[in-house]
């Protein structure tokens, strides 16, 4: 077992490795400037020897090695509270390996089908865990006509499917969207993005495969663009990875690194434990984030000199209450928790599919709230360039000025930090994902519904209009 240092991590992405971005094939995605700025916010995760971080970012195995926390298979509250702990000091590379998690969280479902699909997964778990690999998920397809099912496209590639299966293997053919750091992993993790019926048996497939597999093609889309001043872009540049396009052209799969292949059933169990796992790591980025624009807001009151009006303080309360809401959920999750039936513990879906609800139908209103209370200056303040520049700086310093003890240099990082987030492309990008990362609003409301414990909520009714007993 081996941790990477971040300069091994950066040569591992130069594997060969078939990538693009804005049209181009990229030859070495460490030497080329679209990638740099996340490269080096990703190798960050593989510092190991900081002692801030150091406690939260590694675990000791059951052989008393340590490994990344993000391997670690949960079996107590302690170890679930330990790995929740995790994204705040994480990028996205990292964090997508929880695809690993929703894996092992119905291996024993799996098993209960077809052992051999459970041991691989473990078998690909511990490659990555033991070789410090980064896994990324990839679950949703083209989809094509959505009124339609699999088998009913015009194409019938529009979901991933087995075009081939040999006593080696299989060979699939498809695409996968919206992967998050598809080109900054080492693994390529594919799920169904739905049950699958009968008659669908090609469309049910799952396999990992190496980033760098003959016939991957990863068609990249970043919003950090290349020489970004952290000044003018402290959040993206910090944790911006590029999004893929990822095609698949006849791959070949060893049976080895199969997980499914045909059986109808375990289509729809592969892709729901995604889901959760996927909102898991949204929820407590979104509790985060929560809490950060209650800082903004309540920092630009104050230096803007407006903190004590009666309608700024109702602002900020309202979104002090969306970021304990988000707070309180995660905590329920946690302590909510439930056992799989191969020991693993994970958090409470029922407070996990609430809590991203509540998140992706507030986001817009309380970045409304943001906006309002730091005015114009979030789209039209200077640059850093505009500040550095000797002619233009006393003009900056003079007319940028609010109160005697706030710095206009201060000031106007705060208000870069409030556009990178909310007003820029990561900005955007964050509006969309928020309600779109682990699945649209219509997921979290299915799950919840399933999930509720409806029958317990209609005896009450009963008993209190007396039609039971108590």
């Amino acid at each position: 077992m081996a941790l990477m240092t971040p300069e091994q991590y950066r040569a591992s992405l130069n594997d060969g490795r078939e990538i693009y971005i804005r049209g181009e094939r990229v030859a070495d995605m460490t030497k080329h400037e679209w990638f740099q700025q996340a490269i080096d916010a990703c190798s960050r995760d593989f510092v190991y020897d900081d002692p801030a971080t150091r406690d939260i970012r590694l675990y000791k195995t059951e052989d008393g090695s340590m490994a990344h926390r993000v391997f670690q298979v949960p079996r107590t509250e302690q170890d679930l509270q330990a790995w929740m702990d995790l994204p705040e000091i994480s990028t996205a590379a990292t964090m997508v390996s929880l695809v690993l998690m929703a894996m092992w969280n119905v291996k024993g479902e799996v098993a209960a089908i077809n052992p051999k699909y459970a041991e691989n997964i473990e078998r690909v778990y511990r490659h990555c865990r033991d070789n410090d690999l980064r896994a990324a998920e990839l679950i949703t397809d083209a989809k094509g006509d959505r009124s339609r099912r699999p088998i009913e496209q015009d194409d019938p590639d529009m979901y991933m499917r087995i075009v081939e299966r040999n006593d080696k293997g299989i060979v699939v053919r498809g695409a996968k969207l919206h992967i998050t750091a598809a080109s900054m992993v080492h693994e390529l993790v594919v799920l169904p993005t739905k049950a699958m019926s009968p008659g669908e048996e090609d469309y049910a497939v799952a396999f990992s495969v190496p980033a760098n597999t003959k016939g991957v093609k990863i068609i990249n889309r970043a919003f950090v663009e290349p020489h970004h001043s952290a000044f003018d872009y402290p959040r993206s540049t910090r944790v911006g990875v590029p999004d893929g396009f990822v095609v698949f052209e006849d791959v070949f799969v060893p049976w080895e690194r199969v997980f499914l292949a045909g059986e109808t059933k375990l289509a729809g169990v592969y892709a729901h434990s995604l889901g959760l796992w996927e909102r898991v790591g949204g929820l407590i980025e979104f509790a985060h984030r929560a809490k950060r624009m209650v800082g903004m807001a309540a920092l630009m009151a104050e230096w803007n000199g407006v903190a004590g009006a009666s309608h700024i303080q109702e602002k900020i309360g309202e979104l002090i209450f969306n970021a304990e809401t988000l707070r309180l959920m995660l905590d329920a999750a946690r302590r909510n928790y439930k056992v799989s039936n191969t020991g693993m513990v994970y958090p409470d879906p029922v407070a996990i599919n609430v809590g991203k609800y509540h998140a992706a139908t507030t986001f817009n209103q309380m970045v409304r709230i943001l906006h309002d209370i730091a005015g114009g200056l979030v789209i039209t303040m200077p640059t850093e360039a505009d500040l550095r520049n000797p002619d233009l700086r006393p003009y900056i310093e003079k007319y940028l000025r609010t109160k005697p003890n706030v710095s206009v240099e201060d000031r106007m990082r705060l208000y870069s930090l409030v556009r990178d987030s909310t007003a820029d492309a990561y900005g955007g990008w964050e509006l969309v994902t928020t309600v779109q990362a682990g699945g649209g609003l219509a997921a979290q409301r299915i799950v919840v519904q399933r999930s509720y414990d409806i029958e317990s909520a209609k005896h009450e009714a009963m008993v209190e209009a007396g039609i039971v007993r108590k």
